[in-house]
């Protein structure tokens, strides 16, 4: 019995250990869970933001005002990539939930490069009509006098 007598004083040290290092844990998921809650919800922002774009160009998006909403849009997505990266172990993300959210990263940037490469375009154009046709034929003058 004296054996059991000097072990239960470790055995309780071990469980204080254990239990700090579940509390921790906890505290851990936690900290991982509010800090991704927090980035869900600016990317579901920026998303809804774009939704909205559409909504009013009733289907149709317009370049030159989906363009930077779509550019705040990756920053957000890829501060949550970097987030995921970098916490993976920490915070116990699978792989293929990291690998899901850069697949869904990329498309948004491809969709961003879309719609900032038409808007640059859009811009062009009007740029050159402004300055005066810019490849656009000027109409024909029409001769004066009695013909």
């Amino acid at each position: 019995m004296i054996i059991g007598a000097i072990n239960f004083p470790r055995a309780l040290a071990r469980l204080s250990f254990f239990a700090a290092l579940l509390a921790a844990s906890g505290a851990l998921a936690q900290s991982c869970q509010e800090d991704f809650q927090k980035l869900t919800q600016k990317r579901m922002a920026g998303i809804e933001a774009l939704n909205n774009i559409g909504k009013a160009g009733k289907g149709k998006m317009d370049p030159e005002a989906a363009c930077p909403a779509a550019r705040r849009l990756v920053a957000v997505e890829t501060e949550m990539m970097n987030y995921l990266s970098k916490n993976k172990e920490w915070c116990n993300i699978p792989d293929n939930v990291a690998d899901g959210f850069k697949e869904a990263r990329n498309k948004t940037q491809a969709f961003a490069t879309q719609a900032c490469a038409a808007a640059a375009k859009m811009k062009e154009m009007r740029d050159q009509a402004a300055a005066g046709g810019g490849g656009m034929m000027a109409p024909p003058k029409l001769p004066a006098g009695p013909l």
